[in-house]
């Protein structure tokens, strides 16, 4: 059994299969485009196959450009390392103080065990 994804992923290497196979032969051999009547000249054919493809590579660089222009630019700066040294001090000290509370709890609790048994 062949699942979703696997169906869809041979339906893309069969697409781009495809359309490989019609580039490199149109673009070696544009004159049956010419005769098929779908073209008028061969060169324009070759022009074509070259530049449309140059010109989605550098409209998706550019996308790419203006999406990490834009991430970088409404992103807010990170905190100095100085806020967050501090901050993790002071955490530091709170658990340092809970802990020594909970000891001292603990003690407590034990003192009064201990007289409770007397």
């Amino acid at each position: 059994m062949v699942s979703k994804d696997q169906s869809i992923g041979g339906a893309i290497f069969i697409i781009c299969l495809i359309i490989a196979i019609f580039y490199v032969i149109t673009l070696f051999y544009p004159d049956w485009l010419v005769n098929l009547g779908w073209a008028s000249d061969r060169s324009v054919v070759q022009f074509w196959l070259v530049a449309i493809p140059v010109f989605i590579a550098f409209v998706a660089i550019m996308g790419i450009g203006a999406w990490i222009g834009w991430t970088m630019a409404t992103t807010p700066p990170p905190k100095p390392i100085e806020e967050i040294t501090s901050e993790i001090e002071e955490e530091e000290k709170k658990e340092a103080e809970t802990a020594q509370e909970s000891k001292e709890t603990a003690e407590t609790e034990e003192k009064e065990k201990g007289k409770a048994k007397k």
